[in-house]
């Protein structure tokens, strides 16, 4: 299916731009920026929030808490924004938007977790282990959040996602528990595997700085991890662990994406590890589809099935 109008309408908007680094950071290009960004008609849900901290082992952990007007027992979602471990914010669509949605639509508790990027020389495993702490603060602070100890799940977008499964397999080595994974477009390999004809044929109409080449997702991991690929492990990008015995797990992934094809592949793997998982290909969109107006039909669907996913979520401690 062609690329959503959504989305191709503003390609133009990008042409002579070498990088998206560019777009944001260059004072001359303000004008075109705000019209990227900008989606008329759309206003986010208006959802009660409030901030506070979990405590970790780098110093606590700021999280935004997003609850329906009578959060008592209700599902919970702990969410990680995207941004390739340097970027993204508690106010971006993907964290903000994503959250007052899923509040409204489904009547969930979201957590949104403000880990500490990779910058300034921070490096894994910090903001793996900032994702870690949010979980277990959440489990143990549940009743006053109105949270359902029992149905707490976790996910996140792109990077997000990355530390959302590896926070996962954390979880189910240390403390036994299983929680339902949401991963939207995830980046779980350190190298992604080469894409498939048909989608290697799709991407050619992708401007070039909507995309993620080998070397760019090279600079991007290694810049996570502090150094050469080979330090990567598990919980660095879960595509290397052994994946037995993890919680249901839910992909979302764009069919415009470089990166579907570490997603692909992920889910694979869980498949033949015996994990409940089920992938979803969200057609006409590209990578990063969660930072559009949840009035867009496909963005919708996503959200209503992540939504759906969360309610469902079954207790995930080992008995």
């Amino acid at each position: 299916m062609p690329i959503h109008p959504a989305m191709a309408s503003k390609f133009h908007l990008l042409e002579g731009v070498s990088s998206f680094l560019e777009l944001f950071e260059n004072p001359a290009l303000a004008d075109r920026r705000r019209a990227f960004e900008e989606h008329a008609g759309y206003d986010a849900p208006p959802v009660a929030t409030r901030m506070d901290e979990a405590p970790g082992p780098h110093g606590p952990v700021p999280v935004r808490i997003y609850a329906p007007g009578s959060a008592d027992d209700a599902p919970c979602l702990v969410w990680m924004h995207g941004g390739g471990f340097v970027g993204g914010h508690l106010d971006m669509p993907e964290a903000d938007w994503f959250a007052r949605e899923l509040v409204t639509r489904a009547g969930v508790v979201i957590v949104s977790v403000d880990y500490r990027l990779c910058v300034d020389g921070v490096t894994y495993p910090v903001p793996h282990d900032d994702v870690v702490a949010a979980m277990r603060w959440v489990r143990e602070n549940a009743r006053s959040l109105g949270v359902d100890v029992e149905r707490i799940s976790i996910g996140g977008a792109s990077a997000g996602a990355n530390l959302a499964a590896g926070a996962a397999v954390k979880l189910r080595d240390e403390d036994g528990w299983r929680p339902t994974l949401i991963l939207g477009y995830p980046a779980a390999h350190p190298v992604i595997p080469p894409p498939s004809a048909s989608l290697a044929a799709l991407m050619t109409e992708v401007p070039p700085i909507l995309r993620f080449p080998p070397a760019t997702t090279k600079f991007i991991n290694m810049n996570y991890l502090g150094g050469a690929i080979s330090r990567a492990d598990g919980y660095a990008f879960p595509a290397l662990a052994a994946l037995e015995g993890l919680g249901p797990v839910l992909v979302l992934n764009a069919e415009y994406d470089d990166l579907r094809a570490s997603g692909e592949a992920f889910a694979a793997a869980l498949a033949l590890a015996g994990v409940d998982v089920r992938q979803v290909q969200i057609k006409t969109m590209l990578h990063g589809f969660l930072n559009l107006p949840g009035n867009i039909e496909p963005v919708s669907d996503a959200l209503d099935l992540i939504g759906g996913t969360v309610g469902a979520a079954r207790p995930a401690m080992r008995r």
